[in-house]
């Protein structure tokens, strides 16, 4: 009578089998290590803060395989220099805004201190759609912004040149 529990003792001491286990456990280990610097790498390029960075590494450390998707539930959703690009654009986008649109739309006189009034009507923070808007008539935080004369005399109110009675579309 044979028992199994000798051949299986012999297999488990044999430097096959050893060799491969120590293979496996190397690449679970060296897989453990990537997942946690790719989370150092990912937090680097989203978070400012180093010491906020070197907590998200923990975090991707400990819990093995864990961390990370953790890391990921609790990540800032965009990187720090999309967020920098976006401001330039933003900032470029209002600078390109302020230049547009200066003229009148009837007699395309320039117009003088558009820009000014809307910024002190406009309160801080105000999108940039927004103040298109208000470049083009439409009245701001309750303040209608082409209710002021053009420096040529006529108004701007409601569409109408007043000098001559012609509409903007005519």
């Amino acid at each position: 009578m044979t028992i199994a529990v000798p051949w299986l003792a012999v297999s488990l001491d044999d430097p096959n089998w050893t060799l491969i286990r120590n293979v496996a456990i190397g690449l679970v280990v060296v897989l453990w290590l990537a997942t946690a610097y790719w989370t150092f790498k990912d937090a680097r390029r989203r978070i400012a803060d180093p010491w906020l960075v070197g907590l998200a590494t923990l975090v991707g450390l400990f819990p093995p395989f864990l961390g990370p998707i953790i890391y990921m539930f609790f990540r800032p959703p965009e990187y720090i220099q999309d967020t920098r690009e976006r401001d330039l654009e933003i900032k470029a986008m209002e600078e390109r805004l302020a230049q547009f649109d200066q003229r009148c739309p009837v007699c395309r006189a320039q117009r003088r201190g558009v820009v000014s009034r809307l910024s002190r009507s406009a309160p801080p923070g105000f999108a940039p759609p927004a103040r298109r808007a208000a470049a083009a008539g439409v009245a701001v935080a309750g303040v209608s912004v082409l209710r002021d004369r053009h420096p040529t005399g006529h108004s701007l109110a409601r569409g109408r040149h007043a000098a001559s009675g012609q509409s903007r579309g005519a």
